[in-house]
Formats: structure tokens, sequence, C-alpha cells
């Protein structure tokens, strides 16, 4: 089980940029973002990511996951197939696809759930294809599918567990009031990714009624447990990477409180990480 960083918000950096701030940072590998505008993009990917995978994995960080562009939702989509042969070749085996999404006043949820596993009909081909698993993550908010482990497995039950992934995170899970272990039940055969960021809720006055908020922070003074999140983990086997999202608000006036903030929460989680497997091997 790594501990990885998702590279999204360090699309200014080279690739060897992207090494020299992973050893600074304490990362164990990345969750690379291969999008418009960074290092590695939809348009170099056939030659850019096998060079940043000899890099980084080179420097004992290795690429664990790509995490496409928005567009990268369809088997269809034109740059599918491009992303997939460069990372066969790169020997990256994760895609995290975009987000499905639907309104729940005005649509058809069982319409929407029957569009999204046609679409997983079609990336399970190139699973086969490719030998990349196809991931899809759990990501808060009423208009996205797949929203915590029950929706998802209405998305994903039946598919080839080493073809379609769940991919689950323990914050936005939190958001919407589903336990982890519960979550875990559901989708433990199909676990193979876990990314890891915190939340805790902010009261929002609204005129007469008020609503909650939610801010994302630092780990451990957000809401979820973090101790149960990794004992589960360990307890299930679970073997692949989680990856930190450092999704902070940061103030203007403090540029560099960024880096320190990411680099507390690799060391957190690696830290809960290793704490929660040396209690299995002393149970």
């Amino acid at each position: 089980m790594r501990i990885v960083l998702f590279s999204k918000f360090f699309q200014v950096l080279s690739v060897p940029q992207l090494e020299a701030e992973g050893d600074f940072l304490g990362v164990e590998g990345w969750d690379l973002a291969v999008r418009k505008g960074h290092a590695v993009n939809p348009d170099n990917a056939g030659t850019a990511l096998p060079e940043a995978a000899w890099v980084l994995g080179s420097a004992g960080q290795p690429i664990s996951a790509v995490t496409g562009d928005f567009d990268v939702l369809l088997p269809e989509s034109p740059n599918a197939r491009p992303l997939l042969d460069a990372m066969n070749k790169a020997d990256v085996r994760l895609l995290k696809l975009g987000y499905f999404q639907l309104d729940p006043v005005k649509g058809d949820y069982w319409a929407e759930v029957d569009t999204v596993r046609r679409a997983l009909d079609g990336w399970q081909e190139l699973s086969r294809e490719y030998g990349v698993k196809i991931v899809y993550h759990t990501h808060s908010g009423a208009t996205f599918m797949g929203i915590n482990g029950a929706a998802l497995m209405h998305l994903l039950s039946g598919y080839d567990p080493r073809c379609i992934g769940a991919y689950l995170d323990p914050g936005h899970l939190l958001v919407h009031g589903e336990p982890f272990s519960l979550a875990l039940a559901m989708t433990r055969t199909y676990l193979a990714m876990v990314s890891v960021k915190d939340v805790r809720p902010r009261w929002q006055p609204n005129g007469d009624e008020g609503s909650v908020q939610w801010d994302w922070g630092i780990a451990g003074e957000g809401g979820v447990e973090w101790n149960e999140v990794f004992s589960l983990l360990v307890g299930a086997g679970y073997a692949g990477p989680c990856s930190v999202h450092a999704e902070f608000r940061v103030p203007n006036h403090a540029p560099g409180l960024f880096r320190e903030m990411v680099r507390a929460d690799v060391a957190y989680f690696k830290a809960k990480r290793d704490a929660a497997v040396a209690a299995a091997k002393g149970s």
C-alpha cells in the first residue's frame, strides 16, 4: 500500500522537477494527471508517459495510476486508445475516468445507470486489450453518479474486477454519511484505489434554514477516522495506492505553505498506514 500524490496541483513542473518535489514531500509514487498543460498530456503521452515512468520509477517514485482529463469518459473518446497504449508501454495499470453526472430532479437515475454500464462494457473490452484496469471514483455531490459504495455498485456489479475497479474516497463518503466500513464491504472485490484527504463540516447561515458546507483541509483536522480506515484496508489485504489529493485552501500571502501542508499530509498518511500494518502484525 503506497502513499502516492495526485499531481493535479503540480501542473507547472517538468518531470525532473516533479521527481525533486516528490523527494522533498516524501511521496512513495505518483497518481499522475495526464491533462492539458501538464508535462505529460494527451498530446505527448505516447512518448512522455513511458519516459516519465522510467524517470520517476528510477527515483523510487513509480507512477501507480493515471488520472485522465475529464473528457476521458467514454471508451470511444479520441484520447482513450492512445492513452491506454501509452500506459501499457509505461507499465502503469490503473486509469481513473472522469465523471458521469445526472440532474436527480429532471433525470432518470436508472436510465443513466444503463448509460454508464454501456460505457463500462466498452471500457472492459479496452482493459482486456491493453492490460489497464479502469477505476471509478466516489465523488460527493448530488449530480455525480457513484457517489458512495452503494451507488458505485449499481455501476460496477457484474463486471470483471480484473478490468473494472472501485476508487473509494473516505472524505467524499463522509460528506454523504456512508461509513467507510460499509463502503469497503460492498466494494471489496473491486477495490483498486483509495484517495485520502480530510474534510470537516461548516455551518453556513442561509436565511431561516442554514446549510452544512464542507471544507477540505489538513489530515487529522477533519472528520475522517483514519485509524479505522487504514486498519480496515490492512485487514482487507489492500495493496493498491492511496492517493493524497491535497485539496487545501491556502492564503495568497503564504505561497510556500501549500508545500508544507502537502508534506505534512504525506507524512500523516504514511504514519497511519505504518501503524495499521504494525498493529496487524502484533495481533
